[in-house]
Parts: structure tokens; C-alpha cells; sequence
């Protein structure tokens, strides 16, 4: 065609790629999954005021750990206005009231909540372990008080840790335990019938509606100890 030019291509002589023996396998270096964080040695200190103060503020007073258990905010006709609180210290078990200007600085309680399981009882102590590393942590009958009566093997619970050691720990609000005894039910119970009390595998005693009978599962609020309804 006129007007046209043809051109014959031709491998640069310079060029001569590698054989398939010679080439060597290049291996990506894989990136190991995240590793997870580990506690805190040396907490945050975090600031509030006491105008923020509410039940189960976990703050710190003179190096002590405490949770607000009653706070009341006072505007008296004259003089300045504060806020009256009840505390518990988290170590002690100790509990106190305390008064605060309104207004005033607060330092928080840098305490932190990891999820573990309880495993068994150890003679006076109960063990939680950590599902992930197997490490164990230890609370002493003291430390666990009232709440042993939910407390049940495989339970997974919070523990509450401050400056790296254990201080207290968090039950479900809800459980699920069995009646081991209780009065049998009488023919025509209905759930707006009255109440009886039953005794749990763990040994609380709750009071049940008529119809609940022994060998069933029901749930409990922790908070209050009262039934909620069949598992």
C-alpha cells in the first residue's frame, strides 16, 4: 500500500533472560499474627470531676482503689455545693463515706477487666485461668464473699485488675444453675401463682414459682438474687 513502511522486529542481542534452572524461588516473609497486648505496668492516671460521679465509678484516694457504691449531690441554701458519697475500697472490702467539693478533680482507678474462667476451688482459694496462655490467677475466700454462691465450674467471669494484680471479679448477670431441692408442686400451680424456696447446686436459695420443680435448670440475676425464668 502506498504511503507504508514495513518493519521487522528483532530480540535484542543484550537481552537474554534467564532459564527456568536458573531461577530461584522468592519466598514472601510472612507476618506473624498479632501478639496480644499486655497488661499495663504502669496504668494511666485519668482525671474526672465529682460533678461525674455515679454508682460504680472506680475511683482512686489516697493510693487506694475504691468503687462508689451511693453518691448524693448536695446544693445546700448556703455554703458551696459537694457531693456525699459511700465508697468501697477494692482491697480492703472496707467501706467509707466520703464528701467531695462539687466541681473538684478526681483521679479514676485505672482498672482493668480481662475475661477468665473459673476452674476450681483449691482448698480456701478459687482459681481463674486465662483460656489463652493457661496462666492462673487466685482469689481467696475473703476476696470472693457472697458471690461464691453463683460461682460455678467453666464460668467464664471478669477479673478486675489494678497495678497488675487482682482486686475483684465480675459475675455474669445472669446464671444458669439447677434446683437440687424444693417442695413439689401442686396440681394447678401456674406461673401467677405464689412462690416457694428452692435450693441451687451451688447452694443459694432462691424463691421459685410453684410449679418449678427439682432437677430443673432456671436463670438467676446476680445483681439480686432473684429468679428470672426457666433455662
Amino acid at each position: 500500500m502506498a504511503g507504508m513502511t514495513t518493519f521487522k522486529l528483532s530480540r535484542c542481542p543484550c537481552f537474554n533472560p534467564p532459564s527456568s534452572s536458573s531461577l530461584k524461588p522468592f519466598t514472601l516473609p510472612m507476618r506473624g499474627l498479632p501478639a496480644k497486648p499486655a497488661r499495663p505496668r504502669f496504668p494511666k492516671i485519668y482525671a474526672f470531676s465529682s460533678n461525674d460521679i455515679k454508682v460504680g465509678s472506680n475511683i482512686e484516694v489516697d493510693g487506694a482503689p475504691w468503687k462508689v457504691i451511693e453518691f448524693l449531690h448536695v446544693k445546700p441554701g448556703k455554703g458551696a455545693a459537694y457531693v456525699r458519697t459511700t465508697l468501697r475500697n477494692y482491697v480492703t472490702g472496707n467501706s467509707v463515706e466520703k464528701t467531695f467539693r462539687a466541681g473538684s478533680k478526681i483521679e479514676a482507678a485505672n482498672i482493668v477487666k480481662e475475661t477468665k474462667q473459673y476452674t476450681y476451688k483449691d482448698g480456701s482459694q478459687f482459681v481463674f485461668m486465662d483460656l489463652s496462655s493457661f496462666e492462673e490467677f487466685r482469689l481467696n475466700a475473703s476476696d470472693v464473699g457472697d458471690k461464691t454462691k453463683w460461682l460455678k465450674e467453666s464460668m467464664d467471669c471478669n477479673l478486675l485488675f489494678w497495678n497488675g494484680k487482682v482486686i475483684d471479679f465480675d459475675l455474669p448477670i445472669t446464671v444458669k444453675l439447677t434446683v437440687v431441692d424444693v417442695d413439689p408442686g401442686l396440681r394447678g400451680d401456674t406461673a401467677q401463682g405464689g412462690s416457694k424456696p428452692a435450693t441451687l447446686d451451688t447452694g443459694a436459695v432462691v424463691n421459685v414459682p410453684l410449679f418449678i420443680e427439682r432437677g430443673q435448670e432456671i436463670l438467676v440475676d446476680t445483681r439480686s438474687g432473684q429468679y428470672m425464668s426457666r433455662a
